[in-house]
């Protein structure tokens, strides 16, 4: 395209584009004879036929022609160009529009070029008009049209009382939104920011040390070791069949357990759980089998795996945990709360998916655990461990039998052995019988037989019933009610010395001492050797045992009762009585815990045990004194309870075993006594249950076994030679 030049464009002959500036004096003259030629301002009053007004309107003076210029159609009007546009051009003459250009002032007359409309050829082609026809009546003026009245303009609204409530509406509804701005951060944040936090938290579980259990010297009978647990994250594990399928072995969970665990959970507040444990006190090789795995979802972190090292060392003692180190029975589920402390946590705002870990700098909070505190019993480990030997070798060829042993320290009250048969592995009792895991000291409940003689006997020395020195003719059997009751050896009628009663134990001799005390001392003097409630040792569950008041008491009750059948008692209440009679006739409640230790190291006795006189110190001694009879005597019914070199008294029983309330088959043998007599140390009963009979060939045995190293393994001194007494049982 050539280069547009600077020169002012020329418009050819009969061109309607123009400029009428570009015109001077001499072509508007030599134009001003042209018709229809004018400026832009002619153009206002183009019509679209194509010719202007004054083409199409004769003058009014006499019809000559009238050329407009650019100049001479404006008006003080700005919008009048618009109205003889839209009017057609008429406004103008109707307003009186000049006729001639404003003197010195020059116009380009524009017109529209006609078209030459395309014919055959050789035909002229038609030409338009160019001069206005002449009217049909010359001497008729050219008709006015009626002047209009511009529209009267609509009276608008006063805009001030819109403003006004513009603003009013603007400024409320920035009152509005401030008012909730300072609402949700001075009331509502905590509310928005915890809930943005709640999204990505992670909690991990930071388990307390479980406190120990020691042995009154401080060696652990029960403790807790490092370990690992295994957790889930439900919302993590991409393929649970598959995940529980891997996890089964190492962790040795059914594979239908472990996908029930990993099921999605919602919480209490709504939120989807993201922690499930899977196993606890899982052992470190198998958690890091497990990291190894590196399965989506599956975590591992620190814990501790209760251990028991004597497996079945005062397994129905101590009792065992669950996984998640709750107690479940024995001492450790009697102070559960003592030793479990209390559980920490982390919480910690974490990335999702890859990036699931901590946030540098984001909310991170944690609680530390607050370890157990631990307990010191009075058991002592290696007593304890030959007291169980002794009595399973006792039991050995026995089936369905129970054997329970107690060794009590007669001056403290103090358990040193507590002893049951069967029992079980407390590291492993998953798989124990229940019956195993039950303590037979305390839940064993009999009639405990000829053993609760030395009880209606220091009755009748306390109350003055009977001396030392009493003898009584003693009858072969004697009548109480509807019943017979005789003696296994028979007096014939003969005087007995009481010594003589307890050596071949005599029922009838025990009736008639018991007839002279009456039934209600008799019943006191049971309460006060403990009979009739729990001894509160501290195991869970101890039984109680039941006496029978005297208003129950039936004809044949004067005769049972005094010898210790309608009469339910444990093991160890009975041991604790015969306690009070070698502690001088003072009852000192039996107890297993000597102390507590706290998480800081403090050390806190035991309550005080509770203490009460039961006899005088007179009477006592001289009942056992007369105790002495049942191991010295010729025949006499525990000469195979004697301990070479020690001094013994005790007592031997037979009576039978009550499940609720109910006489099961076969017998229990039992045997209590003390050593040295003089001045006893220890008191150990033993009480056998042996459905087909033989108990007192396990009894007796036992128990001398059992003293004899007690005895030496606190080196105890052995009785002086020549002291014990010697006893006449028929006396003339």
């Amino acid at each position: 395209m050539p280069p547009r030049s600077d020169e002012p464009r020329r418009n050819p002959p009969g061109s309607r584009r123009g400029s009428s500036r570009a015109a001077g004096p001499a072509d508007e003259e030599s134009r001003a004879g042209e018709p229809g030629i004018g400026g832009i301002s002619g153009a206002r009053a183009y019509t679209p036929r194509g010719r202007t007004v004054r083409e199409g309107t004769p003058a009014r003076g006499g019809g000559a022609e009238q050329r407009r210029t650019p100049r001479s159609t404006r008006s003080g009007d700005p919008f009048r160009p618009a109205l003889q546009v839209l009017d057609g051009g008429r406004a103008a003459a109707r307003s009186g529009r000049r006729d001639a250009p404003a003197a010195g002032r020059g116009g380009v007359v524009r017109t529209v070029a006609p078209r030459t409309p395309r014919g055959p050829a050789g035909d002229e082609p038609p030409r338009r008009r160019t001069t206005p026809r002449a009217p049909g009546r010359a001497d008729r003026p050219a008709a006015r049209r009626p002047s209009r009245k511009p529209p009267r303009p609509p009276k608008l609204a006063d805009p001030r009382l819109r403003l006004r409530l513009g603003t009013v509406l603007t400024l409320a509804l920035f009152v509005v939104i401030g008012v909730r701005l300072i609402f949700l951060q001075a009331v509502d944040t905590p509310a928005y920011a915890g809930g943005g936090v709640a999204d990505r938290t992670r909690t991990v579980e930071l388990p307390a040390p479980r406190g120990a259990i020691y042995d009154f010297r401080g060696e652990p009978l029960a403790h807790s070791v490092e370990a690992r647990y295994v957790f889930a994250d439900p919302t993590l594990i991409e393929d649970r069949p598959a995940t529980a399928k891997a996890l089964s072995p190492l962790l040795g969970i059914p594979v239908s357990k472990l996908t029930d665990l990993m099921k999605p959970r919602k919480l209490e507040n709504g939120n989807p759980s993201r922690f499930e444990y899977l196993a606890r006190g899982v052992e470190i090789p198998a958690a890091k089998q497990v990291l190894a795995l590196e399965l989506p979802g599956i975590g591992v972190h620190r814990d501790e795996r209760r251990e028991v090292p004597g497996d079945d060392l005062a397994a129905n003692l101590i009792g065992f945990t669950s996984q998640d180190m709750v107690g479940l029975e024995g001492l450790e589920a009697r102070y559960d709360d003592l030793l479990a402390g209390q559980d920490g946590k982390r919480v910690y705002e974490a990335g999702l998916g890859d990036l699931a870990a901590p946030i540098p700098g984001g909310y991170s909070r944690t609680t530390p655990a607050k370890p157990g505190s631990s307990l010191t019993l009075t058991i002592d480990r290696d007593l304890q461990f030959r007291t169980q030997q002794i009595l399973s070798a006792g039991m050995a060829g026995q089936r369905g039998a129970t054997a329970a042993a107690v060794i009590i320290d007669v001056a403290t009250g103090e358990v040193r052995a507590q002893a049951s048969d069967p029992t079980y592995n407390a590291a492993k009792p998953v798989p124990s019988d229940p019956v195993a895991r039950e303590d037979a000291a305390t839940s064993f409940v009999v009639d405990p037989g000829s053993v609760h003689k030395a009880i209606t006997y220091g009755a009748a020395l306390q109350e003055g019933v009977i001396t030392p020195d009493t003898t009584l003719p003693i009858a072969n059997s004697i009548k109480k009610g509807d019943t017979w009751f005789s003696d296994t050896h028979p007096a014939n009628g003969r005087k007995m010395s009481v010594p003589g009663m307890l050596a071949f134990s005599s029922n009838v001799g025990a009736i008639t001492v018991a007839d002279r005390l009456g039934p209600e001392r008799l019943i006191d003097y049971q309460k006060r050797f403990g009979l009739g409630k729990p001894t509160g040792e501290g195991l869970p569950g101890e039984a109680s045992g039941r006496l029978l008041p005297v208003d129950e008491w039936s004809g044949s009750s004067a005769g049972s009762v005094p010898i210790g059948h309608s009469v339910d008692a444990t093991p160890l209440q009975m041991a604790a009585a015969y306690a009070a009679i070698a502690n001088d006739g003072t009852y000192v409640q039996p107890h297993l815990v000597k102390e507590t230790i706290g998480p800081d190291g403090k050390r806190t006795p035991a309550p005080a045990p509770v203490t009460r006189s039961v006899l005088s110190p007179q009477n006592a001694a001289a009942l056992r004194t007369m105790l002495e009879a049942v191991t010295t005597v010729e025949g006499a019914t525990g000469t195979l309870a004697a301990v070479p070199g020690y001094r013994v008294a005790g007592k031997t029983g037979t009576g039978w075993r009550l499940v609720d309330g109910k006489k099961q088959p076969g017998e229990v043998s039992s045997f209590i006594g003390m050593a040295p007599a003089e001045k006893p140390r220890y008191v150990i009963a033993v009480f056998v249950y042996a459905p087909g009979g033989g108990g007192a060939a396990i009894a007796n045995p036992a128990f001398r076994d059992m003293m004899q190293f007690t005895l030496r393994h606190y080196r105890v001194p052995p009785s002086p030679s020549g002291s014990a007494p010697k006893f006449v049982v028929y006396p003339r």
